[in-house]
């Protein structure tokens, strides 16, 4: 007798229920509209970096020209060819600024943050309301008090003076940041370290810190933006010596008019290390952000 080969029938795909399909409609949707909603976003600044490269007839063509040619004559004006003023103090002390007060941030959120989340203290959100309310008050209503104080201390144009008022001003923040995030440290861990006879300095700093590393990450890297990017009290207390870049890129606006390609090419330079910095921090970042969330 001859074998003959039986085929298999091929198992029937598992039918999609209705609500399968409407979630997966809906996420489509959802993901459709967050590619919109990045796009939306994203073309400014991409049409600030084009027009950093154009010429300024070019830059203030209306309707804008889009195929115009390319120079670098913005940047050069930025970096002082034309004028010989140089941006790299005015960098420099926005630098120091920005990592002075996230480091002074950071070390005083942290342990601030223990006390609310690991170690709670009494009525700590009475504590945790006080640090919300510091937020509540516009930065202009505190503007004359700090001016009067720092006039008669003689800290006016001073770069320090800069660094404790981001300090101050980015705390509050941080503190509620870090309380969220190391609520998530297991007790565990906190408990074997204690009974080893670690003390809260080494708990912190070798325990809770590296469990808590995208928390503090994404805590320094929000303080260090709010930070570079702060313009009032850079624009009123300070002035040739300790003036930041955003007092610089306002510079550029003078009474004979706007020169958009300047603009552009000094707000795309300026905007670099903070671009460099969320670059580099990007998966710290996403776990800091989403370090609590549900599973």
């Amino acid at each position: 007798m001859r074998a003959t080969a039986v085929r298999a029938a091929p198992a029937s795909a598992p039918a999609v229920s209705p609500a399968t399909r409407r979630r997966r409609r809906t996420g489509s949707l959802l993901g459709l509209a967050a590619w919109l909603c990045g796009i939306a976003f994203f073309l400014p600044v991409a049409w600030m970096v084009l027009t950093s490269f154009h010429s300024e007839a070019d830059a203030a063509a209306n309707p804008p020209s889009v195929g115009a040619g390319l120079t670098l004559h913005g940047y050069r004006e930025f970096f002082g060819a034309g004028t010989g003023v140089s941006p790299w103090p005015p960098l420099v002390n926005s630098l120091t600024a920005s990592v002075a007060s996230t480091l002074l941030v950071l070390v005083l959120a942290v342990p601030a943050a223990y006390a609310l989340s690991i170690k709670p203290v009494r009525k700590w959100s009475d504590v945790l309301f006080f640090f919300l309310s510091t937020k509540m008050l516009p930065l202009v209503a505190g503007l004359l008090p700090v001016y009067l104080i720092a006039q008669n201390t003689r800290m006016l144009d001073n770069i320090w003076l800069l660094v404790i008022l981001y300090t101050s001003m980015n705390l509050p923040i941080a503190v509620w940041m870090m309380r969220s995030f190391l609520a998530e440290v297991p007790v565990e861990m906190l408990e074997a370290a204690s009974i080893d006879g670690a003390g809260l300095p080494t708990t912190l700093v070798r325990i809770v810190a590296p469990v808590a590393l995208p928390g503090i990450a994404a805590t320094a890297l929000i303080s260090f933006i709010f930070s570079w990017n702060e313009l009032l009290f850079a624009r009123v207390l300070t002035g040739i010596v300790a003036g930041t870049s955003p007092v610089f890129l306002t510079g550029f606006v003078t009474s004979q008019g706007l020169f958009l390609a300047k603009v552009c090419a000094a707000a795309t330079v300026i905007s670099l290390p903070v671009l460099a910095a969320g670059f580099a921090a990007q998966d710290k970042l996403v776990q800091g952000l989403s370090l609590g969330a549900v599973k």
